[in-house]
């Protein structure tokens, strides 16, 4: 009788081995994703490289950065969302820009008004974000 205890014990033994294997297994896939997530990130620095030659407003941490951007009159502005939830770039008077909602990790686009001023922008889901653009 002394042996099916030990058999039931050694049993239980080895199903938590197969069980922390399983579980090993599952968290090294994890790196797997970390490695996504900082291939996820790596258009950042390309996206600052376009800063330089091109206007561009980030999404992070639910703000815009810069809160004022000022631009020429018609020009291309990209927005980059480096947050983990949806946002829009829309003026708050009138239909002059709207990005629509972009997604997480993505980008988009509006085009400037062709009239100088300025014109405040929100996100359409978080209104606290805030921001002007002023069109030279």
């Amino acid at each position: 009788m002394s042996s099916t205890p030990h058999r039931r014990r050694t049993a239980s033994l080895v199903s938590a081995a197969a069980a922390a294997l399983l579980l090993a297994t599952a968290c090294s896939s994890g790196n797997g994703n970390s490695t996504a997530t900082s291939t996820a990130t790596a258009p950042s620095p390309a996206s600052s490289a376009t800063t330089a030659g091109a206007p561009q407003i980030t999404m992070k941490n639910f703000a815009f950065t810069p809160t004022t951007l000022t631009v020429k009159a018609g020009q291309k502005v990209t927005v980059v969302n480096d947050d983990s939830t949806a946002h829009t770039v829309t003026a708050t008077q009138g239909k002059v820009f709207d990005t629509g909602r972009v997604a997480p990790g993505r980008t988009g686009t509006f085009t400037a008004p062709a009239k100088s001023g300025s014109y405040p922008f929100v996100c359409t889901y978080h209104a606290n974000m805030k921001g002007t653009l002023i069109v030279r």
